[in-house]
């Protein structure tokens, strides 16, 4: 089932419920996707050495809107050591000349932004159900948590597991 397809299981699902998991594959995560607003290539393999949080979110996801404010503020404060944040968003096509200009905006949104305009990466590689859906990879490109959702009560956590990948060499 696509994720845009999804849509409604996904509100209905709640998307305000944290759930951190542990990621099971030790294979590095690659992808190549187009950045906001100058649709130029990302590869994600270009941040090897580096942390990366992928804050997978949508316009639409009220969620979004408190994580990602607080996302980009540690990862102002966190990048001296080496953690780099990108937004990955996949609303679709119709969204980037329209709502993603309002909702950054409207949230003061600064991080770099990915678009995943068929949610494909998002729904068959990362597996994405909720949003938004935060991935903490290691230096060596490896997913090693998956936040499912968000709620302040969570950022704690959230910065536990920074904390620790950071601490890694």
């Amino acid at each position: 089932m696509r994720l845009s397809g999804c849509l409604t299981l996904i509100i209905l699902a709640g998307c305000t419920r944290a759930a951190p998991s542990s990621h099971r594959s030790d294979a590095p995560l690659d992808f190549t996707l187009p950045t906001y607003p100058s649709k130029e290539p990302f590869s994600l393999s270009s941040e090897r050495g580096h942390v990366v949080m992928l804050d997978v979110w949508a316009t639409w996801c009220e969620p979004c809107r408190e994580s990602l404010p607080q996302y980009q503020a540690l990862a102002g404060k966190y990048a001296a050591r080496g953690l780099r944040l990108y937004a990955l968003n996949v609303d679709g096509d119709a969204a980037v000349p329209a709502e993603i200009p309002k909702f950054i905006t409207e949230t003061k949104l600064s991080l770099p932004i990915l678009l995943d305009t068929d949610a494909k990466l998002s729904e068959e590689t990362l597996k994405v159900k909720v949003m938004p859906t935060a991935l903490l990879i290691d230096r060596k490109g490896v997913v090693r948590h998956v936040h499912e959702g968000f709620e302040s009560t969570s950022l704690a956590e959230v910065v536990g597991h920074l904390e620790s990948l950071l601490a890694e060499p």
